[in-house]
């Protein structure tokens, strides 16, 4: 009996070491786990940045999934230790999600809000504190982009790895399609716009005027036009940059009819973008466009990050020599058909509706609902076709030029 009993007591003993062997090679293997302890985005309806830190550099690997349009992080098994709110549904996120996925796999899952394209992915070593992070810059995209992105992901690797450097989402070809257009009618819903001497509201003129336009384009023929809005809707601006992006178009036009103290100016005015104004009535216009979400009761959160990346500056630069090329046609256009303001028409300042990185873009102010000139015809029919021909005819030179030098 007393040997069973120390054979018992050794065994107990056995099994304590074994359990204490395993507690430390757990606390070990949970002590070299990464850790992601920090989860921050920011951006708008059109693009984003989502920023992850993490305590050691991490090997990642990212992958689209569709039904609902997702972005998957996958990563070795990690602990996380996010902020509940930080997590909120905003900009393009709709949901994100993130835990064990497998064995020594751990996965973070982003779902978005409609399709939308990688541009950027990279891990960087913190500058000012230990660890890594990781930074990616997302952009809305047409579906087709998003579709063939996830074609080419399947046919390579099935996934991507994280680039430590500067990496630019590679631009899917455009197949051979008509030169597409999209005309966005400013302002609409709960945002009135500018009111006329007469009591004509800014956008139904814009929207009006849209829809003839659309409508001479549709003459012109060879052309694909789309409207951000086709009724009296309310859309933010980066909603209207959104949906340019989303329909891969080659050309967006934003209609306005301004108003102002100096009911003695007239005339149509043409606008692009740039970070400093061409004169101090423009830097004022583009105060006062930028306002609109505000005026409606709607705060957007925007992150203003410098553009590290060369390549991607190169094709803002280029888009922007596109936008001054359409917008000079465009002024000798309509000079012959209807009347533009005396001093300056083509102007530029910092208006956020024109700052899709890859469409050139310019606003269009058909004249100022402030002078009853103008005003009276706005409202005309005749007018508007008048007006509309002119500008259909500058877009038909534009295309002709972006398509026959291979776009």
């Amino acid at each position: 009996m007393p040997q069973a009993v120390s054979i018992s007591r050794v065994l107990m003993r056995l099994i304590a070491a074994i359990v204490a062997v395993i507690g430390l090679a757990q606390a070990a293997a949970a002590s070299d786990a990464l850790v992601a302890h920090s989860y921050k985005m920011a951006g708008d309806a059109a693009r984003m940045r989502l920023v992850v830190h993490f305590d050691k550099e991490p090997d990642l690997r990212w992958f689209l999934l569709r039904d609902p349009h997702r972005l998957a992080i996958e990563m070795p098994e990690a602990e996380f230790r996010f902020e509940g709110e930080d997590l909120s549904p905003r900009s393009m996120v709709t949901a994100v999600f993130y835990g064990n996925a497998g064995p020594g796999h751990s996965r973070l899952i982003l779902s978005f809000d409609g399709p939308f394209a990688v541009e950027k992915f990279e891990i960087l070593k913190n500058e000012t504190e230990p660890g890594f992070r990781m930074v990616a810059d997302i952009g809305a995209a047409s579906e087709e982009a998003f579709q063939s992105a996830m074609a080419e992901q399947i046919e390579i690797t099935g996934a991507t790895v994280a680039a430590k450097s500067d990496r630019l989402h590679k631009q899917v070809e455009r197949q051979t399609r008509p030169f597409r257009v999209v005309i966005d009618p400013g302002h609409g819903g709960i945002d009135t716009g500018a009111a006329g001497v007469s009591g004509t509201v800014e956008k139904t003129i814009t929207l009006a005027f849209s829809l003839e336009l659309k409508k001479k384009l549709g003459e012109v023929g060879g052309l694909d036009v789309f409207l951000t809005r086709d009724r009296d809707l309310f859309l933010r601006l980066d909603e209207r940059v959104k949906i340019a992006r989303q329909h891969e178009a080659d050309l967006f036009i934003s209609i306005h009819a301004d108003s102002i103290r100096q009911k003695s100016v007239r005339g149509a005015t043409v606008y692009t973008v740039s970070d400093k104004a061409s004169d101090p009535e423009a830097a004022a216009k583009a105060i006062r466009e930028n306002l609109a979400d505000e005026i409606a009761g709607v705060v957007v959160e925007e992150e203003h990050q410098e553009v590290a990346d060369i390549l991607a500056d190169l094709i803002r630069r280029e888009t922007q020599g596109f936008s001054i090329r359409f917008a000079r046609s465009l002024v000798e256009e309509l000079s012959s058909a209807i009347s533009m303001i005396q001093t300056n028409p083509h102007r530029f300042a910092g208006f956020r509706v024109l700052r899709a990185p890859d469409v050139p873009s310019v606003l269009l102010e058909l004249g100022y609902l402030s002078n009853a000139q103008d005003e009276a015809l706005m409202r005309d029919p005749e007018w508007r076709a008048k007006a509309a021909s002119g500008i259909a005819a500058a877009i038909g030179y534009f295309a002709q030029a972006r398509q026959g030098a291979g776009g």
